[in-house]
């Protein structure tokens, strides 16, 4: 029987690719200053730090993996003052994520990129105060500038929700074809077909 523990060497290549992965997300995150980005980081990210994520999935091999970098994408959320609700929203979509790669047995491409977009869910989290609690999500917020915040509010009705939602999942799956193309020789390798 095949041992399903993680080891080291799991939660090594966890904290690898998570760190990889938030400064690529964070990097990106900069151009929420300009408000007409802030909704596209929803297509953006996941986009970009698909191709990361993949190259990943290639070292995903046991259960958890996915999990604790959903986990630890939401802890680094919540500390860079971005609210609980990502790190709540990317537990579940970490184990969804978990549980449609696992559904693959860790071997199939297209379950992969589905994972892509059910793990970029975790984004979306960011968002949520700004349909929930506005005046909460700008009063830390303050030294944007009155003009900033009046520019995100006419962007972010509230039908921006599911967008961003459906955005954000969209664009995972974007990104992981991206990232299958990309790393097509890493999949193989990986015996990923």
């Amino acid at each position: 029987m095949k041992n399903e523990k993680l080891k080291g060497k799991d939660l090594i290549n966890v904290g690898i690719y998570t760190a990889i992965y938030a400064v690529i997300t964070f990097a990106i995150a900069m151009l929420g200053y300009i408000p007409i980005f802030m909704p596209l980081l929803c297509v953006i990210g996941p986009i970009i730090a698909g191709i990361p994520f993949m190259l990943f999935l290639t070292k995903v091999k046991k259960f958890g993996m996915i999990l604790i970098m959903s986990i630890l994408m939401g802890i680094l959320m919540l500390l860079t003052g971005m609210g609980y609700y990502s790190l709540i929203i990317g537990i579940v979509s970490g184990l969804l994520a978990e549980l449609v790669y696992k559904s693959g047995k860790y071997k199939s491409s297209s379950k992969a990129v589905w994972t892509s977009g059910v793990f970029s869910i975790w984004i979306w989290g960011n968002y949520i105060p700004l349909f929930t609690n506005i005046e909460g999500y700008f009063s830390t917020r303050q030294d944007y500038g009155q003009e900033y915040i009046d520019a995100l509010t006419r962007l972010m009705p509230t039908w921006m929700c599911p967008t961003l939602l459906a955005a954000a999942i969209i664009s995972g799956i974007i990104g992981g074809l991206v990232g299958k193309a990309i790393l097509k020789k890493h999949f193989i390798k990986a015996g990923i077909a």
